[in-house]
């Protein structure tokens, strides 16, 4: 495995954790995670890069080692945040940045925000959240409401081997040593056993409701280049609940786009086919020209 390094930054007044691989000489690459995972789910990428990197992947707030954000989450403070983060390691110059899932969506959205500040966007199976009609807010709002009196917990496990089964269990494709690794990044001992380190409010339903016009909005603001990548198995476009046009819609908001689609994988393409996404990441990179 190559070796990866932890750096902290005070990021809008929380500690941030960064992780980072590579010789900070080399070109830059950021790498952003999604719900419920961590900047270490990366290895398996980064292990399977051909060319040298300083990659450079942030513990969104709530996650993994950065520090829990004491008024809950939203996704306006992951746009700045990744904004502080771009200042801290690429202030001059735009980025190439990698995201996954929730990181995915939040990637294309700032990328629609501050299209000076990216160079190149490939999104691992995020592009939005399902739709939302209004009618659904007053029963969002009683969610959000109700877990303000009971806020979600963790279960506690035996040992790092059940949360590397529970993990397997959510994915099959996953090897015993790739679980193994995973789950000594997604959990820690604590009094009784082990628990996952993120904050278990990020389960506590948004009061606010996904509005596709605005993201759309926002896409369509975006300059650069975008690869979508999905994996054959996964369950992503069925729980958007698109219809065909409304898909369509999301992908023609871009002005150069690509999509490209992987066998054998579900939902966590950097888990199931690394050494793929690793080269089609890379190639996208080093393409002159739009996407088409």
């Amino acid at each position: 495995m190559k070796t990866s390094r932890s750096e902290f930054h005070t990021i809008r007044n929380l500690r941030y954790h960064v992780r980072t691989w590579g010789e900070r000489a080399a070109p830059r690459l950021f790498l952003l995670h999604g719900w419920m995972d961590v900047a270490a789910s990366f290895q398996f990428l980064v292990d399977a890069l051909a060319r040298e990197w300083h990659v450079v992947a942030p513990d969104w707030r709530g996650f993994g080692l950065t520090e829990w954000a004491r008024d809950g989450y939203w996704f306006p403070d992951y746009y700045a945040d990744l904004d502080a983060l771009l200042d801290i390691y690429e202030r001059d110059a735009p980025v190439r940045l990698v995201g996954h899932s929730m990181g995915g969506n939040i990637a294309v959205t700032y990328a629609g925000l501050r299209p000076d500040r990216i160079e190149r966007l490939v999104t691992l199976e995020g592009l939005g959240l399902a739709r939302s009609g209004a009618e659904r807010a007053p029963e969002r709002l009683v969610q959000w409401m109700d877990a303000q009196r009971e806020p979600p917990r963790f279960r506690t496990y035996a040992s790092f081997d059940a949360v590397a089964q529970r993990l397997k269990k959510n994915n099959p494709r996953l090897s015993d040593e790739r679980a193994q690794f995973l789950a000594r990044h997604w959990a820690a001992e604590v009094e009784g056993g082990v628990r996952l380190v993120s904050d278990p409010r990020h389960k506590s339903a948004n009061p606010y409701l996904f509005r596709i016009e605005e993201a759309l909005a926002c896409w369509r603001r975006v300059s650069a280049p975008v690869l979508l990548v999905m994996g054959r198995d996964s369950q992503i476009v069925a729980w958007l609940k698109d219809h065909p046009a409304e898909l369509a819609e999301r992908k023609a908001a871009f002005a150069a786009f690509r999509e490209v689609e992987l066998a054998d994988c579900g939902h966590m393409i950097h888990h199931d086919q690394p050494a793929q996404a690793a080269r089609l990441i890379e190639d996208f990179l080093a393409a002159e020209g739009a996407a088409t």
